[in-house]
């Protein structure tokens, strides 16, 4: 029997996009598994990043800094690709930098699309919807992943938009208890309430609990092959301000602790984030 091909992934991360708006501290190495689950193959790993080369001559600690994270990127297989950070000083005097990938990540997704099944892209940006629009008439997949400002028309766009803070691990969950692993009891995790019952005041989290296998439209989790858990959530559950009139909402995100119930898993101290 022949070995049935690998699915060959590109992933562009536009990273200063990504930091600036609500990414800061993500592990690429999760990102990447998140592109390449079901054993897809890494064809493609770009990461675009800006570097202030006058800042680095008198500031060691940001040019080490630097060094180093980009050393980190290169040990998990990506491509860094510095922008150098061009100053100027506009008509009331004020400096100022920029350091734009967008014209850089554009060109190189559609030029490697030629050798690729599936592009994701890490951007918020609604300036890559006609890159979007490129690829997909060239035969690609292409997927997304943000955290915040994301523009609306690149959600509807791509194939698959997922929030960064739904993948599980991908962005450290403050407080959390170190000792307990993304969706067991007694973790915290973040999902959306995608079911609720107002006359009895109460209503269900669904929450990725694994990478892969498993395909992300799977929802029902009655499904051995969901890559999601369901938790109960009371409304005494959810912290103050929560608009529960809104709910459900896939656009609302809260963080909670899991607990392991008599009929099954429940949340507790659900916060929006």
């Amino acid at each position: 029997m022949s070995k049935q091909r690998l699915q060959r992934i590109g992933l562009y991360i536009d990273v200063s996009n990504i930091t600036r708006n609500g990414g800061y501290g993500m592990r690429f190495d999760v990102l990447r598994d998140f592109a390449c689950r079901d054993h897809g193959d890494p064809i493609r790993l770009n990461a675009y990043v800006a570097y202030d080369e006058d800042r680095a001559k008198t500031d060691h600690d940001y040019r080490d800094r630097t060094f180093n994270f980009h050393s980190t990127l290169r040990d998990y297989g990506f491509k860094v690709i510095e922008k150098t950070v061009m100053w100027y000083v506009d008509e009331a005097g004020n400096r100022f930098g920029k350091a734009n990938a967008d014209l850089d990540m554009a060109v190189d997704a559609l030029l490697q699309s030629e050798n690729l099944e599936k592009v994701v892209m890490a951007t918020g940006d609604g300036d890559f919807i006609q890159v979007v629009r490129a690829l997909q008439n060239k035969g690609c997949r292409v997927e997304d992943v943000a955290f915040q400002n994301v523009s609306s028309n690149l959600k509807r766009e791509v194939d698959l938009y997922t929030s960064g803070y739904l993948i599980p691990n991908l962005l450290p969950v403050e407080g959390a208890d170190q000792k307990k692993s993304w969706g067991e009891p007694g973790a915290r995790v973040r999902g959306v309430c995608y079911t609720y019952n107002r006359s009895k005041n109460f209503g269900f989290m669904r929450y990725l609990v694994r990478i892969g296998p498993g395909e992300l439209w799977i929802t029902d989790t009655r499904r051995a092959d969901s890559p999601y858990a369901t938790a109960f959530a009371h409304e005494s559950a959810f912290g103050a301000g929560t608009e529960i009139n809104q709910l459900p909402s896939r656009e609302m995100i809260f963080e909670f602790d899991v607990t392991q119930g008599e009929k099954g898993m429940q949340a507790a101290n659900i916060v929006r984030i």
